[in-house]
């Protein structure tokens, strides 16, 4: 999934660049995945559902509209507020750090370009950053 425009964050550039719905399905896939099977997020893992399949959705859904595509998540689940959702949780530091390192091992396994695999962890890291100041209390 290469893009010949590295204009990231403009328009629905990084939607297209993570491969739109199906793109983002399988990174979503594959990080819940990782989740499972990585000692460091035990302690995240916890804080989800056994299963899975709507922490999956909401999170497809999310990165859709946060990438500039269709903006499936308001329209499925309603508005969102990514601190307020996880304020009931316990997240510092180290909770913050292994869902990035999920998403890291998530978004090396996809076909994106090299530019793109690092603009989007850049991005990412700000509403995880966001999300720990508001729940770690």
């Amino acid at each position: 999934m290469n893009s010949t425009n590295n204009r990231y964050g403009e328009g629905d550039n990084s939607y297209k660049a993570a491969g739109e719905l199906a793109g983002l399905t399988l990174l979503v896939n594959d990080f819940y995945d990782i989740m499972d099977d990585i000692p460091e997020s035990k302690r995240i893992r916890d804080m989800h559902p056994n299963d899975l399949s709507e922490s999956r959705k909401k999170l497809i859904y999310f990165l859709s509209g946060w990438l500039g595509g269709p903006r499936r998540y308001a329209e499925t689940f309603g508005p969102i507020s990514i601190p307020a959702s996880h304020s009931h949780l316990d997240i510092g530091h180290s909770e913050s750090d292994a869902w990035i390192l999920c998403m890291q091992k998530a978004v090396e396994l996809q076909p994106y370009d090299a530019l793109f695999k690092e603009y989007l962890i850049t991005q990412l890291r700000v509403p995880a950053e966001r999300i720990r100041i508001v729940c770690n209390r």
